[in-house]
C-alpha cells in the first residue's frame, strides 16, 4: 500500500524555507524590474529636454506613445510562448533581450534612434503575464488569489518606484556625485538595462517552473487558443479584433502629432499600417480556423471543455480596471492641479502646486501595494469568486462616479475648448475629502485586478499563459481607448465614462463569468494526479 507525501505547510509570506515562497519573491522582483525599466522615461523627460537641445515636447509625446505601442501584441505572443516553453526560460529571455533596447535608448543621439529603441522596449510590459503562469504552477487554488495578488501588487509598484527614484539616481548619483554632466540620464537608464540583464540570467538559475517531481505541462506548438465549441470560436475571433483595433487607434493618435509642422506618420503610412493590422488579423482568423475546426469536428472530450465566456468576462474586467488605472494615473496630477487651482493660501499663493498634486496622484498608485493583494486574498477567502469579482466591479462604478463629483462644471472653456471644472465645494476640507474619494476608487480598481487574476489560472490550466496574455492585453487596450477619449472630453465627463465602462463590465460579468470548478482546492493539480495514480 502506497502513501502520499505529507502536504506542504500553509504558505507564509516570509517562510523562505518553502521553495514556493522563494519562487514567489524571485518572480515579483522580476516583474518589478520589468516595470521599472518600462516606465523609466516618464520621470526623466524634463531632464532629457534640459540636456538635449534638439529634443522637443513633441518628440516626448511620440516617445511616450511608442512606450505602449507593442505591449498589446507582445502580451499575446509571450502568453503563447510560456504555454509552449515554460515561464522560467521566457521570463529570463525577456529580461535579457529587453536590456538591449534599454541600453540602445540610453545611447540614442537622434529621434529616430530613440523611437525605434522605445518601440522595441515597449515589449517589456509583457513580463506581467509570465509571472501569472509561474505563480499558478506553485500555489493551489485555495491560495492562488493572494499569491497572484501579492505578485502583481508588488511587481506593479516598479512603475511608481521608478518615478520616485530615477530622478535622484540621474541628478544626484550620476550628475552630482559622479560628475557625468548632461549624460547623467543616459547612465541612469543604461544602468537599468544592465541590472535587468543580470537578473534575467540569475532568474533562470534561481527558480524552477514546477515543484520537484511535478511535470511541466506545455502546449505542443505555439498556436492560437483552442476553443471547445463553435460558439466559443466565434467569441474568440470577435474578442481578438480589438487587440489589433487598439493598435490602429494608437497609429491614428501618433499621426495627429506634428514635428516641425509635419505629421510623424503621413496619411499614406497610416493607411499602410491599417492594412498591415487588418492582414495580421485575417491571418490570425485563418490560423485559428485551421487549428480549431478539425478539433471541433472530431468531437471535444468532456474533460477538455472549458467556458470561453469566462475569458471574455475577464477581458472586460481588466479593460475596465487596469485600463482605467493606467489612464487615471496619467491624468490625475493635472486634474488635481487644475481643478483646485482656485484654492489658495492666506498669502494668495496656490495651495495645490504641481508637487502637491503629484503626491495626491501618487496615492492612487501606492494603494496597489495593499489593494491588489487584498483583492486576491478576498477572492480566496470568500465562498464565491464570481461574487467577489462583481462586488469589486460595482465598487469601481461607485468610486469613479464619486470622483466625477470632486469637481463641477463651471462657465467657460479651457485652452483646449473643453468645459472648465472647479471644486464642487470650497475649502481645504473638500480637498481632503477628494483625496479619500480617490483612495476609495483606487482600492476597488486595484482590488478588482487582483480578483481578476485570482480566477484566470483556473479557467484552463493548459492555456493559462494565453488567457492571461489576452486579459493583460485588454488592460492595455483599455488604457489606449480611455486615454484617447480623455483627449476629447473634460475630466469630469471622463470619470463618468470610466464609471460607465465598469458598469458595462459588471453586466458582462453577471451573464458570462462562471464560477470556476475546484476554486478552493487545497492541493495542486499535479498532487491530485499523483494521488489518483496511487489509488
Amino acid at each position: 500500500m502506497s502513501t502520499t507525501a505529507a502536504p506542504e505547510p500553509e504558505p507564509r509570506l516570509l517562510d523562505f524555507k518553502q521553495e514556493r515562497i522563494r519562487t514567489l519573491h524571485y518572480t515579483w522582483i522580476a516583474f518589478f524590474m520589468t516595470f521599472y525599466v518600462w516606465f523609466n522615461m516618464a520621470p526623466l523627460t524634463t531632464t532629457m529636454l534640459d540636456s538635449e537641445a534638439w529634443l522637443t515636447d513633441e518628440h516626448i509625446k511620440v516617445l511616450l506613445i511608442a512606450n505602449v505601442a507593442l505591449t498589446i501584441p507582445a502580451r499575446i505572443v509571450v502568453g503563447a510562448l510560456i504555454d509552449r516553453y515554460g515561464a522560467r526560460v521566457v521570463f529570463s529571455g525577456l529580461m535579457v533581450v529587453m536590456a538591449l533596447p534599454t541600453v540602445a535608448f540610453a545611447l540614442g543621439t537622434t529621434f529616430v534612434q530613440l523611437l525605434i529603441a522605445r518601440l522595441f522596449l515597449s515589449s517589456v510590459g509583457a513580463g506581467f503575464v509570465i509571472g501569472i503562469k509561474m505563480v499558478a504552477q506553485w500555489f493551489p487554488p485555495k491560495y492562488i488569489g493572494r499569491a497572484e495578488g501579492f505578485y502583481a501588487g508588488w511587481g506593479n509598484f516598479g512603475s511608481a518606484f521608478a518615478a520616485m527614484t530615477l530622478p535622484w539616481v540621474a541628478l544626484t548619483v550620476m550628475e552630482r556625485w559622479l560628475d557625468l554632466g548632461d549624460n547623467a540620464w543616459r547612465w541612469a537608464m543604461a544602468t537599468n538595462g544592465v541590472v535587468l540583464a543580470v537578473y534575467g540570467v540569475m532568474y533562470y538559475f534561481l527558480v524552477r517552473d514546477v515543484p520537484r517531481g511535478a511535470r511541466l505541462r506545455t502546449a505542443k506548438r505555439t498556436e492560437p487558443m483552442i476553443c471547445t465549441s463553435y460558439g466559443d470560436l466565434i467569441q474568440y475571433l470577435v474578442w481578438s479584433f480589438p487587440l489589433m483595433g487598439a493598435l490602429g487607434v494608437l497609429a491614428w493618435r501618433v499621426s495627429n502629432v506634428k514635428i516641425d509642422g509635419d505629421p510623424v506618420i503621413s496619411d499614406a503610412v497610416l493607411y499602410l499600417i491599417y492594412a498591415i493590422l487588418l492582414a495580421i488579423y485575417l491571418a490570425h482568423v485563418v490560423k485559428t480556423l485551421q487549428i480549431n475546426l478539425p478539433y471541433l469536428r472530431a468531437g471535444v472530450p468532456e474533460e477538455e471543455r472549458y467556458h470561453w465566456g469566462s475569458v471574455a468576462a475577464l477581458n472586460s474586467t481588466y479593460f475596465a480596471n487596469f485600463g482605467a488605472e493606467l489612464a487615471v494615473v496619467s491624468m490625475l496630477p493635472a486634474f488635481f492641479e487644475n481643478t483646485f487651482a482656485p484654492l489658495t493660501r492666506s498669502d494668495g499663493s496656490t495651495l495645490v502646486t504641481a508637487t502637491v498634486a503629484g503626491v495626491v496622484a501618487a496615492s492612487f498608485a501606492f494603494v496597489n501595494l495593499v489593494a491588489r493583494p487584498l483583492g486576491g486574498y478576498l477572492s480566496d477567502r470568500m465562498t464565491n469568486r464570481k461574487r467577489t469579482m462583481l462586488i469589486y466591479m460595482l465598487g469601481i462604478v461607485v468610486g469613479f462616479f464619486l470622483m466625477a463629483f470632486i469637481g463641477k462644471w463651471a462657465p467657460g472653456v479651457d485652452a483646449d475648448g473643453l468645459r472648465n471644472v472647479v471644486p464642487m465645494f470650497g475649502g481645504v476640507s473638500w480637498l481632503v475629502i477628494a483625496v479619500f474619494i480617490t483612495i476609495f476608487a483606487s482600492v476597488f480598481v486595484q482590488g478588482a485586478e487582483g480578483a481578476t487574476f485570482a480566477i484566470i489560472p483556473m479557467i484552463n490550466k493548459k492555456m493559462t499563459g494565453q488567457i492571461a496574455g489576452m486579459a493583460g492585453a485588454y488592460g492595455n487596450v483599455g488604457a489606449v481607448i480611455y486615454l484617447v477619449i480623455f483627449s476629447l472630453v473634460d475630466a469630469r465627463a471622463f470619470f463618468f465614462i470610466l464609471a460607465g465602462g465598469a458598469l458595462i463590465s459588471f453586466v458582462v460579468t453577471i451573464f458570462m463569468l462562471e464560477e470556476p470548478k475546484g476554486a478552493f482546492e487545497a492541493i495542486l493539480d499535479h498532487d491530485l494526479e499523483e494521488l489518483h495514480a496511487e489509488v
